[in-house]
């Protein structure tokens, strides 16, 4: 991808910053010709990123170059030039939703299969496996991170601040983390004097082993870090909370980062899903694993797998799943108009960006009735949901941010060999 040439790769990416791309790009073009600079795409789309791994699937004139591979490389160079667009960090139901779009477009890339059987089946999720979650800052975050925001950019949001909504001291907006089982209290590391090649093994109560990841080479003076979460303690937890939402009054949301940590934090999602819809999963339990229900996929695995049965049948679970509400705090939407919950798709709730959403809402979310209303923000690690309780704690007694004066945290970091942010 390198050449003697002056250039600019233009990531293409997903969704919003796909659209933008569009008005954008021309305008960007048109101001670096005069200097000689010139614009190179590359498409390290969710759409594209499946078309590269699946070459063996797909006529000759359908196949892609893998760009993120590419981009990988380049970025070894001292002169590489980067714009890198927000992409998708693609959950299990977003991943399934491209396959489609890109099967009906005649592109015969294979099904998704949670729980492969044959060799096949394994071959294609070990390649999916690679597409899910942030499969691409890692790859281009090579070297020390540094975002801060340009002066220009400071200057523009104090003279045209975003609407802050008012705080008040009796707000009833609080935290909820865990107090013990959770990854923060279990964590344990050790700094390698020696290189050396480790192993990822899981031993169950009655001594049995399985070997999750096998040959990890690892450097000297390189930092292995170690921890699990107790299905125990969470799933007490997500309970007590529940509980305490229906005693206070206060709405209840959760707030996980299923993208990022694509191994770990589904499975917490689908804990909080098990818990909040108790009844329907236990009423139900045996035929949605017959029918392929994954309650870490969300709600929506509920809603969407039933479709399978026969009507009568499926008006009888929606008819249980709306009971469920009936004893149970209220929940906080996405979208209250559709019946969106805060449970529905774990891709739907990001918590640095549903977090920092609320408290400039006056530490609300959308309730059910299209009000805003109070809530108890479920984060389950305890790592950095004292952070966000600090925030509302300061808004409380401060009042709200005000962008007109308030400052900006520059973000530096390692980044290097997926880091520790990437240690999901």
């Amino acid at each position: 991808m390198t050449s003697s040439k002056a250039k600019i790769v233009y990531t293409l990416t997903d969704e919003a910053p796909a659209l933008a791309t569009r008005s954008l790009l021309p305008i960007l073009e048109t101001y670096a010709k005069p200097a000689g600079i010139e614009f190179e795409t590359s498409d390290i789309s969710l759409a594209a990123r499946i078309l590269a791994a699946f070459p063996d699937y797909l006529d000759e004139d359908q196949r892609v170059p893998d760009a993120l591979q590419e981009l990988g490389e380049y970025t070894k160079d001292p002169e590489a030039n980067i714009i890198k667009l927000p992409n998708i960090s693609a959950s299990i139901p977003q991943l399934r939703a491209a396959i489609k779009e890109l099967n009906d477009q005649g592109y015969k890339v294979p099904e998704y299969k949670e729980h492969p059987e044959t060799a096949e089946e394994k071959e294609a999720h070990a390649r999916y496996s690679k597409v899910l979650g942030s499969a691409v800052n890692p790859v281009l975050r090579e070297g020390n991170s540094d975002r801060r925001a340009p002066a220009a950019v400071k200057a523009f949001a104090r003279k045209h601040p975003h609407t802050m909504g008012e705080w008040s001291p009796a707000s009833r907006t609080h935290v909820a983390h865990m107090r013990g089982g959770d990854f923060y209290s279990n964590e344990q590391s050790v700094t390698l004097d020696k290189a050396t090649n480790a192993r990822i093994v899981f031993e169950n109560s009655k001594g049995e082993q399985t070997v999750l990841k096998d040959d990890l080479p690892l450097q000297e003076g390189e930092v292995v870090d170690g921890m699990f979460m107790s299905k125990k303690a969470l799933v007490k937890f997500f309970e007590d909370a529940i509980a305490d939402c229906e005693n206070t009054g206060v709405m209840f949301s959760l707030h996980v980062k299923a993208t990022m940590m694509k191994i770990s934090h589904p499975i917490v999602f689908g804990h909080a899903v098990k818990v909040f819809y108790k009844e329907l999963f236990e009423k139900y339990g045996e035929l949605f694993d017959e029918i392929g229900v994954n309650p870490n996929n969300g709600l929506s695995s509920v809603i969407e797998k039933i479709k399978q049965l026969p009507e009568s049948r499926q008006e009888q679970i929606q008819e249980d799943l709306h009971k469920c509400y009936e004893h149970r705090p209220e929940i906080a939407m996405v979208d209250s108009v559709k019946g969106i919950t805060n449970l529905h798709v774990p891709s739907d709730v990001i918590v640095d960006a549903s977090m920092p959403a609320m408290i400039r809402n006056s530490g609300k979310m959308w309730a059910r009735d299209g009000k805003l209303k109070d809530t108890k923000a479920v984060m389950p690690e305890s790592t950095y949901a004292t952070i966000y309780q600090e925030v509302i704690n300061f808004c409380k007694t401060h009042g709200a941010f005000d962008p007109t004066t308030m400052g900006t945290v520059p973000n530096v970091g390692l980044m290097a060999q997926k880091a520790e942010e990437y240690g999901s």
